[in-house]
């Protein structure tokens, strides 16, 4: 029984009427039901057989009458053909020179010119490259009509010679492509002297077919290469015939430079005569604007769309020498081809900067597999340019050539009437070539920017001429643009300017040279911290609009005080805008919260989750500013936050709290990390299903190669794609965080635009945030009893508080953030028995902060500098390497391998116990070098420049870490030209291991070793001049503060990252990070420490809320305390002599104070573990400030309660 009986126990027919072959009532048959289904299905498919087979005898007839016909018509041309060769022959035997199967080297000329032009009509009637007979006939025509040609021919050609020559011509060419092996040279080179005639004759005509002509003479070419004559033996060449169309200026002269630069410059190693042609016979002008056409069209002959990277490759290098080799001559009348020249540049640079950076300097084993062979693959990957592309290229990033730019464009700016407006043309320009090489060869991006900041322009001021710096100059240039004052005005006009198809805020006008705009304000903004770099403080302050020509580079490149304060307005409110509008500049609407506020605080994580999901369709693409290579707004953010950076640290009154709710802005702040936490962690996992931590982005040693890979070619190039597959899924979780959490990327980029007071409590909060996700409760002692945590307890010696804790602790990494429990062992091997309420956490962090940072320690880990503040020590890996080559351990040995990780690895924990002090609010006595801070700060840049706005060495940090050496580069900055020669300094650097007035523990009796190391390749024949002495001192800085102690300042900046989110300590500046450690260095508010103390026994305040006595007597005692003293009795007591952030009650443990005798001699003493001031019930003010003075400044007490 059916379920939807009808009352009828008949099936229904079913018939497939969709022409498809499955039958879709199979099953049906299968079960032994009704075949009739199938039966339908064959009748539909065998009437659409038949229709078909119809159709075909339908078009069966009309086919067979087009082949005939087709095949009749060839039949008659070509009997009509025979026909004319016969008749052509006939006229031609009158010649007692022509013999067709064997032509004589001279013919008679024709006898008249209508002969002349009767055969030749006749033979462009029948001849064909196809037939081996018409090559004779062409060849022994060319002779006759040769013969004949300059007597008839020597001004232009009638009307009625055109059109045949032209013809005569396409079939040369025709012929000279379909030459077979049994053609003679002699076959070749009567030819090629007939296309030579042609193309002198009917130049404009021949240009029609620029394209063929010059792939063919190229083909020859490259079939015949010996320098000047390119078929042996012989005195016409292929480069003739090219001189021979480029010669003639027609109106058709752009079409024959654009089929020369697409035929002829696109391949690969042509003779230099070949070249030369160029400059005797052509126009390098018409070869540039042919150029700039070809780049510019938008149809198929985009030399972009039509020729590869090789081919690329060569003209490039082919317009650079040609162009090099015109500078000799007089200079030229027009500067659009200077200009043009610079664009076409720009353009082939940026779209072959990924084959350029791979190829120009690539390792030794780039293109080899593992047997040492070459690679199988046929890319070019990784294989190096070859020697002439090289140094064409390499001619490009010359001290000379980039230098030079700025005059050779002002110099024809000044000779112009309309200056202005070519010279903002010139400039622009300029940028773009400019931001093109530092794109293009980021290996060389620093040379690149000191050689633009030397160079300079000139200025006519009456009678006199003038030098201006460069950098003055792109300021000023940069100042004057539309879109400078408009940024500078209102922060909100940055969003269009940035991408003008983003939602429009206000009345920001239209802007008809925007990118020209940018790129002149990009270029400026790339070379104004190579000053900030090499300009000391008094420099930058003193700064004057007209600057003595007698002074120094440096100081006359200075900008004068008034516009460095209104580009620090230009650049906060572009930097603000970039980061409060991410989501608008980017063009990607906010994805509309389908939760509820209460799914956020009843932990609905799901829901949240679908959310998230949801957003992922709308996240931004990074946009690209000006059109340029890589200028995305991702870069342009980084460059300008890192110049922020960098001019703050110079004077720092930039907040802009009147943009900003702050009231509500705490809390906004936390909502944002909550938000960004579920994205990173929840959500977004990397394919191997881990969290991302981040830790494959820490910094690298700059300059150092990307391509030296392990492997074959293919796994060389799989690795790189996964590399870049990964870098890009990382990009587009910043780029969507930046859109959703613009606060903290103000926060984490800017911080100086919120007060220091908001961001610690900021920071206490992300902590405090971090403590729930991980424990459940901000209580450690619940923690504790939750399960077993063995693994966070320890027993310590005193005597080796460090190496214990390494042992027992480091195996913990990020653990460590949970709280830890010490038991301390005395000398004697005596647990010392107390109470923990914290204190002992406190005791422990103290006392191991002060022995693994304390320079006379042993440890040999940690140095200081003149003003004793502490850095990592840049020998430490070296010499720990040496003295494992003194004792014999080879390199490549696992003892080796151990022992230099051992050491980082011991670097790394002592960056877990500053993270854990900063982590639990624990303040410790440590003050490090603002140098190494810095870097501190600068390893949490969230977004995809990070590199730019990451930490850069310069002379004035080197002066926290050599005073001697910062004096010494100073002088060497300031000398005169011939001062600096006569120091015969060369680019090298000695460093000393087991420097003599670094005495150590561990190596004694160890000798200074000193070694020499080159601080670029080649360096030791590289002589110092005025010229480069920039880039030397920059490379001394960067050799010290940087290179030096890479491995060091990574490994702790690694393990002070696993306990503090690096984008945590990029809130706050270097100064900042200290006062985070060891507190703030102003003055006690006693009535502050007062108003937050805790009283034990006898002390302890009654219900009255009068204070005892004696505590009353110790207030007043202290409140006439100096400042020295105020700071003496909080380190007595707290072990650190300065304030918490946020005051008092931010003090863990809180200070307190207890009674312990009544015997007036007894001296106060502390546990300072627990904060705790032991006071005996003194009964007068003389001797209580007596005996608590004599405590505090002789370092009684630190005993364990």
């Amino acid at each position: 029984m059916f379920p939807s009986f009808t009352g009828s126990a008949r099936r229904p027919r079913q018939v497939n009427l969709s022409g498809r072959k499955g039958n879709p009532f199979a099953a049906a048959a299968s079960t032994g039901q009704s075949p009739s289904g199938q039966i339908t299905h064959n009748t539909v498919a065998h009437a659409q057989v038949e229709r078909a087979l119809r159709q075909q005898e339908r078009q069966r007839p009309p086919a067979a009458t087009t082949i005939q016909k087709s095949w009749r018509g060839y039949r008659d041309r070509r009997k009509m053909e025979d026909v004319w060769r016969r008749e052509w022959d006939a006229w031609e035997e009158t010649d007692p020179t022509w013999t067709r199967n064997a032509p004589q080297n001279q013919s008679s000329p024709y006898p008249n010119r209508s002969s002349c032009l009767s055969q030749l009509r006749l033979l462009l009637h029948f001849a064909s490259p196809r037939v081996p007979s018409d090559m004779d006939r062409l060849k022994h025509f060319s002779k006759r009509y040769q013969s004949c040609h300059l007597r008839w021919l020597t001004a232009c050609p009638s009307h009625e010679w055109v059109s045949p020559l032209s013809r005569l011509g396409k079939l040369v060419i025709s012929m000279l492509r379909r030459v077979q092996p049994p053609a003679t040279a002699n076959d070749i080179e009567e030819l090629l002297r007939l296309l030579y005639t042609l193309a002198g004759t009917v130049a404009e005509q021949m240009a029609l077919y620029s394209d063929q002509y010059f792939a063919t003479l190229g083909d020859i070419l490259e079939k015949h290469r010996d320098g000047a004559a390119s078929i042996p033996g012989h005195k016409l060449s292929p480069n003739l015939a090219i001189a021979a169309l480029l010669r003639p200026m027609t109106a058709r002269t752009d079409l024959v430079y654009e089929g020369f630069a697409s035929q002829i410059l696109c391949r690969p190693s042509l003779p230099e005569v070949t070249l030369r042609i160029i400059l005797s016979e052509g126009s390098i002008e018409q070869l540039v604007l042919a150029c700039h056409n070809l780049l510019q069209t938008p149809s198929s002959r985009n030399l972009l769309r039509t020729n590869s990277s090789e081919e690329l490759l060569w003209l490039v290098s082919y317009l650079i020498f040609l162009h090099r080799l015109t500078k000799p001559k007089e200079p030229r009348s027009t500067e659009g081809s200077d200009s043009m020249y610079l664009t076409i540049l720009s353009r082939l640079i940026s779209h072959l900067a990924k084959e350029i950076e791979s190829r120009i300097d690539p390792p030794v084993n780039a293109n080899r597999d593992n047997s040492g062979s070459p690679a199988a693959s046929g890319s070019n990957f990784g294989s190096p340019l070859p020697p002439f592309i090289r140094h064409e290229i390499l001619t490009l990033v010359s001290q000379e050539h980039v230098s030079g730019l700025l005059a050779q464009a002002t110099a024809t700016t000044n000779q112009t009437e309309d200056a202005s407006a070519v010279g903002s043309k010139q400039t622009s320009h300029l940028a773009v070539y400019a931001l093109t090489l530092l794109r293009a060869f980021p290996r060389r991006g620093e040379e690149i920017r000191v050689w633009l900041y030397m160079s300079s322009t000139s200025k006519q001021g009456g009678r006199m001429e003038s030098s201006v710096p460069a950098i003055k100059y792109y300021y000023n240039a940069a100042s004057q643009t539309f879109i400078y004052k408009l940024v500078r005005d209102e922060p909100n006009h940055a969003i269009s300017l940035l991408n003008p198809r983003a939602r429009r805020r206000g009345n920001t006008p239209a802007v008809p040279d925007r990118d020209e705009q940018w790129e002149v304000i990009l270029l400026f903004l790339e070379l104004y911290p190579i000053v900030l770099k090499v300009m000391d403080d008094e420099e930058f302050l003193t700064g004057a609009a007209a600057a003595d020509t007698g002074e120094s580079w440096t100081r006359q490149s200075a900008l004068p005080l008034d516009q460095v304060k209104d580009l620090t307005v230009f650049l906060k409110n572009l930097a603000f805008s970039m980061y409060w509008n991410a989501s608008d500049i980017a063009g990607v609407e906010e994805p509309e919260n389908k939760n509820s506020i209460a799914e956020y605080f009843n932990g609905n994580v799901s829901a949240i989750h679908d959310n998230h999901l949801d957003a992922r369709s709308t996240r931004p693409h990074d946009t690209v500013v000006a059109g340029l290579p890589k200028m995305t707004v991702s870069y342009i953010k980084g460059m300008v936050t890192g110049l922020l950076r960098m001019i703050y640290e110079r004077d720092d009154h930039w907040l802009m709290t009147k943009w900003f709710e702050m009231d509500r802005f705490i809390p906004a702040v936390v909502q944002e990390e909550e938000e960004k936490h579920e994205i990173w962690v929840v959500h977004e996992r990397d394919a191997d299903g881990q969290p991302d931590d981040g830790l494959d982005e820490e910094m690298e040693e700059e300059g150092e190669s990307h391509d030296t890979l392990i492997g074959t070619q293919r796994t060389q190039q799989v690795r790189y794609i996964e590399r870049v597959k990964r870098q890009q899924r990382k990009a587009s979780r910043r780029k969507y965080l930046e859109t959703i959490t613009p606060r903290l990327e103000i926060l984490q980029n800017m911080p100086f635009f919120i007060p220091f007071a908001t961001r610690v409590q900021i920071f206490r909060h992300f902590v405090l945030l971090d403590q729930m996700r991980r424990r459940g409760t901000a209580d450690g002692e619940m923690w504790h009893f939750r399960a077993d945590r063995s693994s966070h307890r320890a027993r310590v010696h005193r005597e080796s508080i460090f190496d214990d804790a390494f042992d027992q602790f480091y195996k913990l990494n990020e653990g460590l953030k949970e709280p830890i429990q010490i038991s301390f062992v005395d000398k004697f091997g005596t647990i010392e028995e107390g109470i923990d309420g914290g204190g002992v956490t406190k005791e422990f962090l103290t006392s191991i902060t002060n022995e693994a940072f304390n320079s006379m320690s042993g440890l040999d880990m940690f140095v200081e500098n003149d003003q004793h503040l502490l850095y990592p020590n840049p020998t430490a890996v070296d010499e720990r390497k040496e003295l494992l080559r003194q004792a014999g351990e080879p390199e490549n040995s696992q003892l080796y391998r151990d022992s230099v990780r051992d050491l980082l690895q011991r670097f790394e924990f002592m960056g877990r116990i500053i993270g854990k002090c900063l982590y639990e609010g624990i303040l410790v006595d440590i003050h490090f070098a603002p140098f190494f801070l810095l870097k501190w700060a600068l390893t949490g840049g969230p977004h995809s420049a990070s590199r730019e706005s990451a930490y850069r060495a310069n002379l004035n940090d080197l002066r926290d870490l050599d005073e001697a050496l910062y004096q010494g580069l100073l002088q060497l900055k300031n000398y005169k030209a011939d001062e600096v020669d006569s120091l015969t300094l060369t680019f090298e650097i000695t460093d000393t291991l087991f420097p003599a007035d670094r005495p150590s523990s561990y190596h004694p009796s160890q000798a200074p070793i000193p070694r020499t190391i080159e601080l670029r390749p080649g360096g030791s024949n590289i002589p110092v001049t005025s010229a480069n002495r920039l880039v030397y001192i920059s490379y001394i800085a960067r050799h010290r503060l940087s290179v030096q102690p890479f491995q060091q300042t990574s490994a702790f900046l690694t393990g002070l990252g696993q306990i503090i989110a690096p984008a945590w300590l990029s809130m706050f500046n270097q100064h900042e990070l200290q006062t985070l450690v060891s507190g703030s260095a102003s003055a006690i508010d006693i009535a502050d420490l007062r108003r937050n103390t805790h009283y034990g026994g006898l002390y302890v305040v009654g219900d009255d809320g009068i204070e005892h006595p004696t505590i009353q007597l110790f207030w007043k005692t202290v409140e006439e305390f100096t400042d020295e003293d105020k700071k003496a009795l909080l380190k007595f007591v707290t072990s650190t002599p300065r304030a918490p952030l946020l005051g008092f009650s931010n003090l863990n443990p809180q200070f307190s104070i207890r009674d312990s005798s009544n015997d007036q001699s007894r001296l106060p003493t502390t546990s300072t573990c627990v904060n705790l001031l032991k006071l005996p019930v003194y009964r007068d003010a003389k001797t209580l400030r007596e005996k608590l003075l004599h405590s505090i400044h002789s370092g009684a007490g630190f005993d364990l309660s």
